[in-house]
């Protein structure tokens, strides 16, 4: 591996550093992107079990909030039914927006940082690659007074090379890193939805609570 990186040449030093932050990105999402942390299966039911029979302490709340982003926006129409017990649907909806919207905002975290890696790698390959050219016409340059078939045959290989390696090391970076953006991606999408429905269940359920 040494052995290729020192025959990629400079180049090949930002891509190296592209696939390192693309792996601690893919693999801080995965972490992040659990079910259990994001959507538990079965947090509505008892999060309308528990309010069912009357508000839940400010405890319990804070329990709930941090428990998942689920949670976090179940508690929000809790609290806002807490502190204003004749709130409309709108208001209840509308402070669970509010906890929406910064649920999705650390659902979406990196995203966009592992898209750039992904348009980028093929970007820096392509600049190895002319690098390598460049090399190349070099040496063939260097050897014209020599004639035709002249030149500099190992800087010519080294040319070669940098220019291959880097084209390829280019296309390692930013195929998986396009494929994991794209899963993160539909992923984040189908839990964005599953927020919403649950939190437009609850608002129901809180609004059929006595006031």
């Amino acid at each position: 591996m040494l052995s290729i990186i020192q025959a990629a040449g400079w180049p090949i030093w930002p891509l190296l550093a592209c696939s390192v932050l693309a792996l601690a990105l893919v693999i801080e999402r995965f972490v992040a992107l659990k079910t259990a942390r994001v959507v538990p299966p079965k947090l509505l039911d008892e999060a309308i079990s528990v309010s069912s029979k009357g508000l839940p302490t400010p405890d319990t709340v804070n329990q709930l909030a941090q428990s998942s982003a689920l949670g976090e926006i179940l508690a929000a129409g809790l609290r806002a039914r807490t502190a204003n017990p004749g709130a409309t649907d709108a208001d209840l909806r509308a402070a669970m927006e509010g906890a929406g919207r910064a649920a999705a905002h650390r659902l979406e975290k990196y995203l966009s940082a592992l898209a750039t890696i992904a348009s980028a790698a093929p970007l820096l390959g392509l600049l190895g690659t002319v690098v390598g050219m460049i090399e190349i016409f070099g040496s063939q340059a260097g050897g014209g007074a020599a004639g035709v078939g002249g030149g500099n045959p190992a800087q010519l290989a080294h040319g070669i090379s940098v220019a291959l390696y880097n084209t390829a090391f280019g296309l390692i970076v930013a195929i998986p890193a396009l494929i994991f953006w794209r899963y993160f991606r539909s992923r984040v999408d189908a839990y964005l939805l599953t927020l919403e429905l649950s939190a437009e269940q609850f608002v129901r359920h809180l609004a059929r609570l006595p006031r």
